[in-house]
């Protein structure tokens, strides 16, 4: 069971009011013509522990990147609504990892500061009640447990706009065990921490001495230098020539053909860089990024902004009551009949409390004027 706001509403509250109703058919139109949605855990907010803030962070493993200004949003008629209107923003200098946060980095974050994560923490219920609509049920204590979601293939074909096909809530699953009890991470300390939400992933910026990246710089960064493309490579199709990113080839969510040597997760560096010196920003794992997320956030900006931080508050027409962060970069579960999320200008979002087996992050720090 994925556990967003819409999905529990439905399983646990059957006399919804004539607003809640119309927030359903709202949903169901706007998924129609958006053909990817991720599920979110709940939005209820953190309790996240005190973390001390590192007044010396290493630039070790990350890449400047030069201030400049670049088009942002939209370059194909894959573009989603929110990727409009593509407009000019300027930055200044900052760097950012060359890969994503590993397990080994995560776990010494761990070790250093006894840190508990948001999967590994039973919910609240007072919390989450003042993220859903009013009169909602509490959910059974069987699903207000420790857990996080967890991808399963199907046996077949299934319907697209409903990710609870190929999602399941699993208690157990966290950064150490990403598909649940039993799995592990021994051996795969290169690989890309998971099941992380964006709590947890701001807690290791802050004890790392860094940040995570805003949207803007996110796709600054992942662009590369090259102006107005498709994707971190060019405009080269994902599926064309060599594997360039960890992706779903095949018909999702039952059957990957596996071209570029992976299932699911790939170690780093698996896929050549961007013009950057950047690895995997496209694929393999979703990125948090700092910004809250709102669907018409591009169309308040001026003509030129400058180093946005992105909206005040949340705004996202699938799941109004829960308040969304935004996520970049797309996984290993992207495919073009299903979302096209490796592409520079791609936009996603999830509940900041939401830990997902193809979500990670990589963190900033602001560089020389």
């Amino acid at each position: 069971m994925a556990m967003s706001a819409c999905v529990l509403m439905a399983c646990a509250n059957n006399t919804n009011t004539a607003r809640e109703q119309t927030h359903v058919e709202a949903v169901k139109k706007d998924s129609e013509m958006s053909c990817m949605r991720t599920p979110s855990r709940f939005g209820a907010i953190s309790d996240t522990p005190a973390i001390k803030e590192s007044s010396a962070a290493s630039t070790e493993g990350m890449v400047l990147i030069p201030a400049g200004i670049f088009d942002m949003g939209g370059d194909n008629n894959q573009a989603s609504n929110d990727e409009y209107p593509k407009h000019k923003v300027k930055l200044n200098a900052f760097w950012i990892d060359a890969t994503e946060v590993t397990n080994a980095q995560f776990r010494a974050f761990v070790k250093a500061t006894g840190y508990v994560t948001t999967a590994e923490r039973k919910p609240d219920w007072d919390e989450l009640k003042k993220t859903l609509p009013p009169n909602t049920p509490k959910p059974p204590d069987s699903v207000m447990v420790a857990a996080s979601l967890v991808f399963h293939t199907t046996n077949g074909p299934v319907d697209l706009q409903d990710y609870n096909q190929w999602w399941s809530w699993v208690p157990g699953a966290s950064w150490q065990h990403p598909e649940g009890p039993g799995s592990s991470i021994t051996g795969k300390d290169n690989y890309p921490v998971v099941q992380v939400s964006w709590f947890d992933a701001v807690a290791y910026c802050k004890w790392a001495g860094k940040r995570l990246p805003t949207e803007a710089e996110w796709e600054f960064a992942a662009r590369g230098g090259l102006l107005n493309h498709i994707y971190p490579w060019g405009n080269e199709h994902i599926n064309t020539g060599k594997p360039k990113a960890n992706s779903w080839e095949g018909s999702f969510p039952y059957k990957n053909d596996k071209k570029d040597g992976f299932a699911t997760l790939a170690p780093a560096k698996q896929f050549a860089a961007n013009g950057y010196g950047l690895y995997d920003m496209a694929g393999n794992v979703w990125e948090w990024c700092s910004d809250w997320y709102d669907a018409g956030y591009y169309a308040t900006l001026p003509a030129l902004s400058d180093n946005p931080k992105g909206p005040a508050k949340s705004n996202d027409p699938d799941e109004l009551y829960t308040p969304k962060r935004s996520l970049r970069g797309g996984s290993f579960l992207c495919n073009d009949s299903y979302c096209s999320g490796y592409r520079v200008a791609r936009r996603m979002k999830s509940s900041p409390d939401t830990g997902l087996e193809h979500t990670g992050f990589r963190c900033v720090k602001d560089g020389a004027r």
